[in-house]
């Protein structure tokens, strides 16, 4: 069965119809309150930012690195939750219904919703994609297989340590776009290199058709350029959340995002 094109599979489309490569950033919901994460939102489709990767805040964050986690613990502490994520992604789609939507996560708010109650919320509310970092493939019936139905893209991560037994595991049922994740280890820990990226982008892509996005460990226009260059776009999250958590205002997070998805359009 053909699935139709989501926001997500759309936008890279268009971006391979123009030659360029996507920049995708990373924000946590609610941090470091609820009115600032939606106004640096809404500002970054204008600052170059092709696609918006939506944190949900957990209490046990385990891929994340130390700028993630904080920003988590300040979304919490200001009484940012599930639903109130979902209802900054419906007042961010009165005035974009285009730019694509990511929501990234842990697998434990969504059960607590109730899967089916969280999906129908969720495509209501106009999210396009799920990444849930702490849910395997052989868990896909749990939530991937019905995210998919109900049309929602289900973004899988692959690692240095996915090897080539693994890999087709992991691409099986995986849509939108493959995460590689550039480095081992947890967000912000480390800088990515295009030389150690590139051949494992092209190992990945030998084995499925989607996009391959890289992140973890870029947090410069340079970076954000090189690493470009080597896959269909980049992630940026760390390096944007410590802005947000240094007290940066709004314009100049964005100008700083801007920067770095220059560097990412140049590629």
């Amino acid at each position: 069965m053909t699935r139709p094109m989501t926001r997500i599979d759309q936008t890279f489309a268009r971006l391979r119809a123009e030659g360029r490569k996507a920049f995708v950033s990373y924000i946590m919901a609610g941090d470091p309150d609820l009115d600032t994460s939606l106004q640096v939102m809404k500002g970054l489709p204008g600052a170059g930012v092709d696609i918006i990767e939506l944190g949900v805040p957990f209490t046990d964050p385990m891929a994340d690195g130390q700028t993630i986690q904080l920003a988590g613990q300040r979304a919490l502490e200001g009484g940012q939750t599930l639903q109130r994520t979902l209802d900054m992604v419906a007042a961010f789609r009165k005035g974009d219904d285009a730019t694509p939507i990511v929501l990234m996560g842990y697998y434990n708010p969504i059960y607590s919703r109730g899967v089916d109650r969280f999906l129908a919320d969720a495509k209501a509310a106009g999210i396009d994609g799920l990444i849930v970092v702490d849910l395997p493939p052989e868990e896909d019936a749990e939530l991937c297989l019905p995210a998919q139905a109900a049309g929602l893209n289900f973004i899988r991560l692959a690692t240095p340590t996915t090897d080539d037994r693994r890999l087709p595991k992991v691409l099986t049922n995986t849509s939108g776009f493959v995460y590689y994740v550039s480095i081992t280890g947890i967000t912000g820990a480390a800088a990515a290199q295009a030389a150690d990226v590139g051949p494992e982008v092209a190992r990945i892509k030998a084995q499925t058709e989607l996009p391959v996005i890289v992140g973890f460990g870029i947090n410069t226009p340079e970076a954000a350029q090189a690493i470009a260059g080597v896959a269909d776009g980049c992630v940026v999250g760390s390096a944007i959340v410590k802005e947000i958590g240094a007290g940066k205002s709004v314009d100049d997070v964005l100008a700083f995002v801007r920067g770095l998805a220059d560097g990412a359009h140049r590629a």
